[in-house]
């Protein structure tokens, strides 16, 4: 089994993990442009944004050449994933891949302009999410179909949800009106962190206009330097079975 995943703060990570076989980092892919994937079973594991995948797997689905007797696909979100699963289905479609399984498994949301992070952690227990997770891993085993039908009622819906959060929220030039403070020492983990290598640091932090929105540099900033405005707390988070050193190496 293979699984390509995207990870920002680690959730998709430990998912992935989670499951098992051969993990597969989409923004590595994606750099060294290595598309052709072929297992008994490969599944995508990231998480949702704005109700959507982030833009770079939407595209590494897009390129990959995916051959396989099953195709899964696991989101991560927080308060909910409204036609998250019908944007799945249709990307699979379009790449020529048959969905056999989707599922999502609710974590910590780490929207910081709509989450205060310390809430969104005190309330993880409650979440089960390693219940969650064996059921998913259960399914898997057992090959479990699970069939998506995208209706026009859905068609509708997506496209509602794409004018009020997508659209405005998931902007490639959204890393430049983050705040840096005077805590910075430049020392560039926001630069290793991030997937789509939008910061360089030198003598100041400077952000590019392809930013993934994923909010990796902002939650795995030593110093807590980086902020966005507005958000609803200082407060950061990282899976707490996630070091550091691996969001750096999903994301180099």
């Amino acid at each position: 089994m293979t699984i390509c995943y995207f990870t920002a703060t680690g959730n998709c990570l430990y998912v992935a993990k989670s499951i098992g076989g051969k993990l597969l980092s989409i923004p590595q892919l994606m750099k060294t442009e290595q598309f052709e994937i072929t297992d008994k079973a490969v599944g995508i594991v990231c998480p949702c944004y704005a109700v959507e995948m982030p833009m770079m797997v939407r595209e590494f689905i897009a390129k990959a050449k995916i051959q396989t007797d099953y195709f899964f696909f696991i989101y991560t979100y927080g308060s909910g994933y409204g036609e998250a699963f019908c944007h799945a289905k249709l990307a699979a479609e379009e790449a020529g891949l048959d969905l056999a399984y989707i599922n999502a498994v609710k974590m910590v949301d780490n929207y910081l302009p709509g989450f205060e992070m310390q809430e969104q952690i005190r309330t993880l227990p409650q979440k089960d999410v390693d219940g969650q997770i064996k059921k998913i891993c259960s399914d898997i085993s057992a090959r479990k179909q699970v069939d998506i039908t995208v209706t026009d009622t859905n068609r509708q819906q997506m496209e509602m949800y794409s004018n009020m959060l997508a659209g405005p929220i998931l902007k490639r030039t959204t890393a430049q009106k983050y705040v840096i403070d005077d805590t910075c020492i430049r020392c560039g983990i926001c630069a290793k962190v991030c997937p789509a290598d939008n910061i360089t640091v030198g003598d100041q932090v400077v952000f590019s206009d392809h930013c993934e929105v994923c909010y990796a540099c902002l939650h795995n900033c030593p110093m807590n330097a980086l902020h966005i405005v507005p958000e609803q707390s200082s407060a950061r988070f990282r899976n707490e079975h996630v070091e550091l050193k691996d969001i750096i190496e999903a994301n180099q």
